[in-house]
């Protein structure tokens, strides 16, 4: 018996599909020589020919494995293929694969890329990207390094893309100066490669990226009682990046998905009450550069829309609740959703306007129990920014100030920023607040936003998807550039930095921006206000957060 399979078109084949390896472990670099991919398992040291369009590959070493396995960077410039090492790079014809020694650096050599007679090199242990002379094996100038992380790079005409894998970023720099001209946030963690492909018909450069992580998953184990058990397997893949540049916008958007979102509340209250003429309000997911509601229906009763400084809230109304009475209520909402990046730097801000009237009194004062008077929120404050005069320098030192005093942690309560502080462990709502305070004791005006995270699982789609958290970031205002995203803990990584910055003005396609600088959900009784001290939510239902991956976005 026979069959037939769809053939791809030219698009389907770059620019719409993931590469999946067979027998593959851990790819580094990778690299096109024409419509071919060729890409390094550093584990096993294989050098694959990696069809494309079938995911088919062939090791183009069999008798060369051992030298080239520990390879984390790789390029290809004309007949010529570029390895970097443990603290060198070499090269070789691509017929022979003989490795000759080029040069080696102090420290480990991660990613290379070639153009012409020009050679780049990135080191994490440098801190720099080293440019070198083909011809004369010198080293001409260095840039910094945009990212903190290990990094990859492939060059183009005028750019050098580099991939950052803990930035999860990939940075577009002027291969001349250094300078960075925008950055795109990947789709998925743990970057580890970057290549560029060109389309012989139609000249456009399309970029992907190699991803190389260990996934956790449950391991049916006979000899074991009981005979499920968690464990970890390698998990490596290609996907192409896609990105958009507003350079007017100071933003570049990346890879998205076409997200359904349900939250739904379910009455069932831990004892009975009786709540006469109710109304609970439920924020709705915002309208934002990467946000897109596309519809928006009812769970379970009809709701209407207000809104509240700005935000669509769904309120649903009850002549009463009484004691036996059960409801389900909520929404559902179909989002596309992208990774958004802001480029703005300290000198963009140093001449902006003064903050308005109309912020100070509503985003510069401790409305939320962030503790603004107390000593040790005070002292930290002033500890925080030092002597720093722009507000762009002074949150970023806020962030990292945070980031050392506090290590994270989940509590089932919040704590005010003056004891978390003090305790030196917050969950993301800790550290929020701990931010809010900090910033707005230094005149910077800043909102919550949140209110749960999508899976971060692109490719499990069409299969419900649920949340183990909540999950809270904030947003702060600069004067002529308007609201800015800043997640509150998730780049810090420990071990006093450097940190990350990749959420530093920055947000993933599966961050769900609902309810800006508003309550997520609040109940009224009688035109009177119900707070946690005498009816908490909580006591009185239980929600339901499921989220559907039904496609990714097509490229800009």
């Amino acid at each position: 018996m026979s069959f037939a399979l769809p053939s791809l078109t030219a698009s389907q084949m770059f620019g719409q599909r993931t590469i999946r390896p067979l027998t593959a472990a851990t790819l580094s670099g990778i690299a096109f020589i024409k419509d071919t991919l060729i890409a390094i398992d550093s584990i096993k040291g294989h050098l694959l020919e990696i069809d494309p369009t079938s995911d088919n590959s062939k090791i183009l070493n069999p008798h060369q494995v051992r030298e080239f396995s520990d390879v984390t960077g790789l390029a290809v410039w004309e007949d010529t293929l570029w390895v970097t090492r443990e603290n060198s790079i070499y090269l070789s014809k691509l017929t022979s694969l003989g490795l000759e020694h080029f040069t080696t650096l102090p420290y480990a050599a991660d990613g290379v890329a070639v153009w012409e007679s020009t050679v780049y090199i990135s080191c994490q242990k440098l801190g720099y990207i080293l440019v070198y002379d083909r011809n004369t094996r010198k080293e001409i100038t260095k840039f910094y390094a945009p990212g903190v992380g290990v990094e990859n790079l492939v060059v183009s005409q005028e750019v050098l893309w580099v991939c950052d894998r803990t930035e999860q970023t990939v940075y577009s720099v002027d291969r001349a100066t250094g300078e960075i001209n925008f950055s795109v946030l990947t789709p998925f963690a743990s970057p580890t490669g970057i290549a560029l492909h060109k389309n012989a018909e139609t000249g456009a450069e399309n970029l992907y990226v190699a991803y190389s992580s260990e996934e956790p998953y449950i391991r049916d184990n006979p000899n074991a009682d009981p005979n499920h058990e968690l464990t970890y397997r390698d998990r490596t893949f290609i996907h192409p990046l896609y990105y958009h540049y507003q350079p007017d916008k100071h933003y570049a958007l990346s890879n998205g998905y076409l997200i359904e979102m349900s939250y739904a509340e379910e009455i069932a209250p831990l004892e009975e009450v009786y709540l006469p003429d109710v109304e609970w309000r439920i924020a709705l997911p915002s309208e934002t550069e990467r946000q897109k509601l596309k519809h928006i229906e009812p769970i379970g009763i009809p709701f209407s829309e207000e809104v509240i400084d700005g935000q669509k809230v769904a309120v649903f109304k009850f002549d009463a609740l009484t004691p036996g009475e059960r409801h389900i209520f909520g929404w559902k909402a179909l989002l596309e959703v992208r990774g958004i990046k802001y480029r703005i730097t300290p000198r963009d801000v140093e001449d902006i306007p003064e903050q308005s009237p109309e912020f100070e009194k509503r985003y510069l004062i401790d409305d939320d129990d962030l503790a603004m008077d107390t000593t040790i929120v005070r002292r930290a404050a002033e500890d925080a920014i030092g002597s720093e005069t722009n507000l762009l320098r002074k949150m970023y030192s806020i962030r990292n100030y945070v980031y050392d005093e506090l290590s994270y942690g989940i509590k089932p309560h919040i704590d005010t920023p003056d004891i978390v502080l003090e305790r030196g462990i917050g969950s993301c709502g800790e550290y929020v607040g701990v931010l809010l305070a900090l910033c707005r004791l230094n005149n910077i005006p800043c909102r919550t936003v949140g209110r749960y995270k999508c899976p971060p699982n692109g490719e499990q789609q069409n299969v419900p998807l649920q949340p183990d958290f909540n999950h809270v970031w904030l947003e702060f205002y600069i004067p002529g550039f308007g609201w800015l995203p800043m997640e509150s803990n998730p780049d810090d990584v420990g071990n006093d930095g450097p940190y990350p910055t990749r959420f530093f003005m920055g947000l993933c396609w599966y961050h769900i921006e609902i309810g800006k600088g508003i309550s997520f959900e609040t109940l009224t009784s009688q035109g009177t206000r119900l707070t946690k001290e005498n009816i908490p939510l909580g006591d009185l239902a239980i929600n339901h957060i499921r989220f559907t991956i039904l496609k990714e976005l097509p490229p800009f």
